[in-house]
């Protein structure tokens, strides 16, 4: 198999800003490059070297960029906002966005306290005055915050610390966030609209992120229906506040002071909004340093190093910015089974989906199901108490499209399954069993494919599955699609063959079920045949008649060609499952003479090609042999 001989990389890690050396050491087993500094064009010619991006708020992590980093699987934010990475584009391309939203949660609210006492009391203006020899105490005169209303915008973690951190000082606190919890926020009245909260407010602080609807939603008209004499502060993100109609809010005296660590230019532009703001006696300016503490930037450093080095590793992300929150417990439960349904999806496509020509005294056309798009994906056990099964879902499109699709195309990830499972027509029904278990283990994922609505058995095509997400394509894929999979089978008997000797058969059933055991991954059933093997390297399935002899044929087969078997296990027709219902009658019926069907899987050490495959259907009597690489 290509590849296989070549030495494994390391996946490389690309840092354009500042990390900390612990966070670094975390990434030891990866090649790192640490390269600050970088403009945009340098960084868009390295880029497509590398699997992951760690950035802090000054790299701009473009459309541009994302699109030529063809190997991304992981852009990293060492901070909260992601205001500098294009989400969207990141998206569509299957690229995972992470943050770290609580390493810096302390030092934000504390910055936050520290410039609205600054603003209050007029500290920087004073230690200025003072050192230019001046002692201006009546011209210095403060307020204090004690009884005063504080308004927030946003009560999430860090809006929640502030308020905090304010009721400790004697504030009064009122806060507006549509998705707010009075249950949570006991000690802050939430009021029902900015509009209420603006009016009531002697100070207000923003702590949402800069999304369409927050990019200048404090504007000349909200700070005009403030308090006369308030005052405001943004150490969030540049752009929610419009800076020049707080400039000239300013400048009337309507709106007495602010605080500001952030701005819309970073650093700001001479003659710019943000330089003027700067400039302006009433303002307290800082340079973006609301996460600027020696324990923020180790936090923030340390998180994001070690979920790049979990999602390198194939785990599932934990702080996703554009995937679905994972309970540490769910998390711990999910990670197995996330290989487990991944390796079921690549079985299928390769099992099933490849053409074969099978002898009609064995498989009738007329009785051949057709792959489909169309599946079941049944959870059984704890599995199905688990409400977040959407790492399953995406490990399933994964594995249905990889060995089929043109692998230079986008990455399937948690973050863009259900866009591909659209663009392809495929359709997954999750269902969560909530019957007694009688498993021997502790949780069961079966995938059941569905036949397609109207189709005719008799038809065999490859699964509509396009090399690329445009759209579904027609036909055979392209020169550049690839596939894994080999189906060889008996050829048809000739006219004054024997019935009895080609036994009639039901068609395969298209059913894959698998568990995990100890962190192991095991497929139990496999068509109509129970299974027990562990779904990983190659692997040979051998569809045959359970007679004896049928092992030492393949195996000396195998041998004259160099092959070596690894590990061997013969599957019997399950008792369970040998006289289903499939919707056409009992399927049992249609087995005709004494034989009894048996499957054959072998793991060997390299891929069998065709003319292996053809001896052993035509000397080993073998029904039909699929070669799967997983």
């Amino acid at each position: 198999m290509a590849g296989t001989n070549r030495v494994h990389q390391p996946p490389k890690v690309l840092i354009s800003e500042k990390v900390s050396a612990d966070g670094l050491a975390l990434l030891g087993g990866l090649a790192v490059d640490e390269r600050k500094g970088l403009s945009p064009e340098e960084l868009l010619a390295i880029i497509p070297d590398y699997d992951a991006l760690i950035v802090r708020s000054e790299t701009k992590v473009t459309e541009s960029l994302l699109k030529a980093g063809t190997k991304l699987k992981v852009v990293a934010r060492a901070g909260v906002g992601v205001d500098n990475v294009d989400v969207e584009v990141a998206t569509g391309l299957g690229i995972l966005v992470v943050n770290s939203p609580s390493g810096n949660i302390g030092a934000a609210a504390e910055h936050t306290i520290a410039l609205l006492l600054a603003v209050a009391r007029n500290i920087p203006d004073g230690c200025s005055s003072l050192k230019a020899g001046k002692w201006e105490r009546s011209r210095l005169v403060g307020v204090e915050i004690k009884g005063k209303t504080l308004g927030i915008i946003g009560l999430g973690k860090v809006g929640m610390t502030v308020a905090r951190l304010a009721i400790g000082l004697g504030m009064q606190v009122e806060a507006f966030d549509p998705y707010a919890s009075p249950q949570i926020a006991l000690d802050v009245r939430i009021v029902p609209s900015l509009a209420e909260l603006l009016q009531v407010s002697d100070f207000l602080t923003i702590h949402t992120p800069l999304i369409a609807s927050t990019k200048g939603m404090i504007s000349l008209g909200e700070l005009k229906s403030m308090k006369k004499g308030a005052r405001i502060l943004n150490v969030a993100r540049g752009g929610m506040i419009d800076e020049l109609a707080l400039l000239e809010t300013l400048e009337s005296g309507h709106i007495a002071g602010a605080g500001i660590d952030v701005f819309t230019s970073e650093p700001p532009k001479s003659d710019s909004s943000a330089a003027k703001l700067i400039s302006h006696p009433c303002v307290v300016a800082t340079p973006h340093l609301g996460a600027s503490t020696v324990e923020a930037q180790e936090n923030v450093s340390l998180d994001v190093c070690q979920q790049v080095l979990s999602i390198l590793h194939g785990d599932l992300p934990r702080s996703a910015v554009n995937a679905p929150l994972i309970l540490p417990e769910e998390y711990k439960t999910l990670q197995p089974f996330v290989r487990l349904v991944e390796k079921m999806g690549s079985l299928y496509t390769q099992h099933y989906s490849t053409p074969q020509h099978h002898g009609h005294s064995i498989f009738p056309p007329q009785q051949l199901p057709e792959p489909t798009t169309t599946f079941d994906l049944i959870y059984e056990g704890h599995l199905a108490t688990l409400t977040n099964t959407k790492p399953l879902f995406a490990a399933l499109i994964k594995g249905l499209t990889s060995p089929i699709s043109s692998q230079a195309g986008t990455n399937v990830t948690i973050v863009n399954a259900e866009m591909i499972a659209r663009e392809r027509g495929i359709v997954v029904t999750e269902q969560h069993s909530r019957s007694p278990s009688t498993l021997p283990y502790s949780s069961l994922v079966t995938l059941r494919a569905r036949p397609q609505p109207g189709s005719r058995s008799s038809s065999r095509r490859r699964l509509p599955i396009a090399p690329s997400t445009a759209a579904p394509a027609a036909g055979p894929p392209s020169p550049t699609t690839t596939t894994a999979t080999t189906i060889v089978t008996a050829s048809a008997p000739s006219a004054s063959t024997e019935p009895s000797a080609f036994p009639l058969l039901p068609p395969p059933e298209q059913v894959i079920s698998g568990y995990v055991s100890s962190s192991q991954i095991f497929i139990s059933r496999l068509d109509r045949f129970a299974a027990s093997f562990v779904p990983e390297g190659n692997l040979l399935i051998c569809h045959n008649y359970d007679e004896p002899g049928k092992i030492g044929v393949v195996g000396g087969l195998l041998g004259s060609e160099g092959v070596n078997i690894n590990w061997m296990s013969v599957a019997p027709v399950s008792e369970g499952v040998e006289g289903m219902e499939t919707g056409e009658g009992n399927q049992s019926k249609a087995i005709v003479g004494r034989e009894k069907e048996a499957l054959m899987i072998l793991g060997v050490d390299r891929e069998v090609g065709r003319e292996v495959t053809g001896r052993m259907v035509g000397e080993g009597g073998v029904v039909s042999v699929s070669v799967v690489a997983l």
